[in-house]
């Protein structure tokens, strides 16, 4: 064990990597040379930024054949992937933080989705066929991004132009679901298409296709045909279908770029319930066997207009409009297993949402100066929609929907200093106003030293708020058994963080590279949000500002190529610490850090001769503790603290990808999650309201395999 830890410290974290014919291509490997978008004045290299940036590029994904976000994600440090097998969704928590203290963004807007813009994003209805490449921002970015993002920004930037007069992309790609796969009702089928034309050297416009076609996991169980009442019917893992539709159309010269992307997304998941009615008929002596099934449909609407460009080459603008709409319906019927037939059919719109948003930024006032810089800019955000009144409350009235209007209109500042070639920094300030809330005000100040020896060092410190979301404000379900309730005078959460990056890379020679770099952070959360009981009374719950939130962590990554070998490994060690309501504990417990500790590993190697590239991906993701509240069932008004566990587990990926003619068309084969995780023990959840904690989750559906193939065709 000692021998494995001292070969972990000498290789190096997965971070980016690209190929030429011959061998990698080092402006891709080395992380530095990249030119990224996010938290920048005007786009430039990662080594230039103040901010410490990852980047995941277009051949990392082509290698792991990743066609979701939740794909490429769930091997990146500091990052731990959510799936629920019974609704479809992955989620992802970053630096011990769930999905509300981080934004996910499309070319620097935040996407809707079912609980939010731009967080608690689902993974999996983020297609990456138009990825040029994603962006991880560490630390607060309350200053450029505004509210809800103490922990970072993962910015997905898309592709916007094309080589040649016309690019064809064909993509075909079928995937076991662990030892599940036909061609009808089991498995994963992936297809796409794109088109790009070249109209001239300053219009440039795409069309793109796909379809993701999830047949679900059966395991043990035995699908929606399935007529007996012993719990077996339907899917250990619930089956989707996606498809969207993109278009693009961009005008670009010298100082002045125009694009506007258009993009359509339909899901449906459908959840077949393994309770079944047998429905005997007497007079026949036989069954009519039924089940209360449900059918979840997705609508999502996304307009993007955005001009960016330099007045009279002095001023840089960059401005962007956005009118994103997202419907979620559902069907509840009764399903007639033998016939087929649904009944008692209940149609809902169950969720709606419609969003105006803009976002400016201006730069470069000072001219020819490259020693001082600011930006203003603003932010507006309109929310308009409801959720049907089944999805908060029980018996309501399906016809009288639960309005909402959320708006923030934000302002900020920040300027960007350098004393000289080593030493700059960015101080920055925001004023967020809301309809909701008091003002809120964001500040920050990073900075960056440049040693000698390619050594740099970054720093972060940085504020930004939580804004309490729909359900904490206006939820309600009472009934016999449930009292749980919103409540309308939440504070906004409380956020500061601390980053610190010390990076070193060093070019041995032309083929030889090595990178290093260090990291350490801290998050403190204040007023953090959280559904407790009502004291005197363990049957009401109520969300309330009552909790304090702390994380710290220190990561260590390095990376080793040599020609057409790279390899390397990381590991982070993340604490938190969670103050929890012991008013009706009975024995009380000292608050303390819980550490978890995640690694990660890749190698890859590209045989010359027959263009083949090899890779495997590696993450280890540890035990997780954390304390969780349990009642005394013999007294309701009784609780006491138990130390909650989830197993930790290994996840292993890997591929073979040769490229054919010329690199026109490209066969992928891999595996996924080789060590075969499924199920893992889990007991950190409290209990809820009137029902106990599970003690196990189901976090993936096991060892799966792939292949696919790409059909990459330019026409001058």
């Amino acid at each position: 064990m000692k021998r494995y830890f001292i070969l972990l410290s000498c290789l190096s974290g997965l971070q980016v990597f690209s190929q030429t014919n011959d061998s990698i291509n080092k402006n891709e490997l080395i992380e530095l040379d990249q030119t990224v978008i996010s938290g920048q004045y005007n786009n430039q290299s990662v080594k230039k930024s103040i901010y410490e940036v990852k980047v995941i590029t277009r051949e990392i994904i082509d290698r792991q054949a990743g066609n979701t976000l939740a794909d490429v994600l769930n091997q990146t440090l500091n990052m731990n992937i959510i799936p629920n097998s019974s609704t479809g969704k992955s989620t992802v928590r970053m630096f011990g933080l769930d999905g509300q203290y981080f934004k996910i963004l499309v070319d620097n807007i935040p996407l809707v989705n079912d609980e939010g813009l731009g967080n608690n994003t689902d993974l999996t209805q983020i297609n990456l066929d138009d990825i040029q490449q994603v962006e991880i921002v560490e630390g607060a970015m309350g200053v450029e991004y505004g509210a809800n993002s103490i922990a970072g920004v993962i910015n997905i930037i898309t592709k916007k132009g094309g080589k040649n007069l016309y690019d064809i992309l064909a993509v075909v790609q079928e995937e076991t679901v662990n030892n599940e796969y036909n061609w009808k009702n089991k498995g994963k089928h992936i297809q796409s298409l794109k088109i790009g034309h070249k109209f001239s050297d300053k219009i440039y416009g795409n069309l793109s296709f796909s379809r993701n076609d999830f047949q679900g996991f059966f395991n043990d169980k035995q699908g929606k045909n399935y007529a007996f009442s012993d719990k077996l019917r339907g899917y250990d893992w619930i089956p989707k279908l996606q498809n969207s539709a993109k278009a693009l159309v961009q005008y670009k010269d010298e100082n002045f770029r125009l694009f506007y992307k258009f993009e359509y997304f339909n899901e449906e998941t459908k959840y077949y319930n393994p309770e079944v009615k047998l429905n005997h008929q007497p007079q026949t002596d036989t069954d009519n066997p039924t089940s209360d099934d449900r059918r979840y449909t997705t609508d999502r609407i996304y307009n993007h207009l955005n001009a960016s460009g330099r007045f009279k080459n002095a001023i840089n603008y960059d401005i962007s409009l956005s009118y994103q709409e997202q419907k979620r319906k559902l069907k509840s019927y009764t399903y007639e297993i033998l016939t087929g037939n649904e009944n008692d059919i209940k149609k809902y719109d169950y969720e709606s949402r419609k969003v105006y948003y803009s976002k400016g930024m201006f730069s470069n006032f000072i001219n020819k100066n490259d020693y001082f810089d600011f930006q203003f800019g603003y932010e507006i955000d309109q929310t308009k929609g409801y959720a049907s009144p089944i999805s908060m409350e029980y018996n309501a009235d399906p016809n009288k929907p639960v309005e909402r209007r959320i708006g923030t209109y934000d302002v900020f500042a920040s300027s960007e200093i350098s004393l000289n070639d080593k030493i700059s920094f960015r101080p920055g300030a925001r004023i967020m106003f809301s309809e909701q809330f008091n003002t809120q005000y964001v500040m920050s100040f990073s900075a960056k030293y440049s040693f000698a020896k390619n050594w740099e060092l970054r720093g972060i410190l940085g504020t930004s708020p939580r804004l309490p979301n729909y359900d904490e404000m206006y939820s309600y379900m009472v009934d016999v058994n449930h009292d749980i309730r919103g409540n309308e005078n939440l504070n906004p959460e409380k956020g500061i963080s601390g980053f610190l990056h010390l990076k070193n890379s060093l070019n041995i020679n032309s083929i030889t590279s090595f990178e290093q770099k260090l990291s350490i952070w801290k998050i403190d959360l204040k007023d953090k949000i959280e559904l407790v009981p009502i004291a005197g009374d363990g049957l009401r719950y109520l969300y309330e500002n009552i909790d304090n939130y702390k994380v710290q962590g220190i990561t260590y990554l390095n990376q080793y190529s040599f020609g057409n070998f790279f390899a390397g490994i990381g590991a982070t060690i993340t604490g938190i610490k969670q103050s929890i309501d012991q008013t009706n504990v009975v024995e009380k417990e000292d608050n303390k850090y819980f550490y978890t500790v995640q690694a990660n590993a890749s190698i890859s190697y590209k045989f010359s001769k027959s263009n083949t590239i090899v890779s495997a991906f590696y993450k280890y993701n540890g035990e997780e503790q954390r304390y969780v509240l349990k009642t005394n069932p013999d007294n309701t008004k009784e609780q006491f603290l138990e130390k909650g566990k989830q197993q930790g587990f290994s996840w292993l990926d890997a591929s073979v990808r040769q490229s054919f003619f010329k690199n026109k068309f490209d066969v992928t084969l891999g595996a996924r999650n080789l060590f075969d995780v499924k199920n893992l023990r889990n007991t950190t959840s409290s209990d809820g309201a009137h029902t106990a904690a599970a003690t196990s989750i189901m976090y993936g559906y096991g060892r799966s395999y792939f292949v696919k193939l790409s059909f990459n065709l330019g026409i001058n």
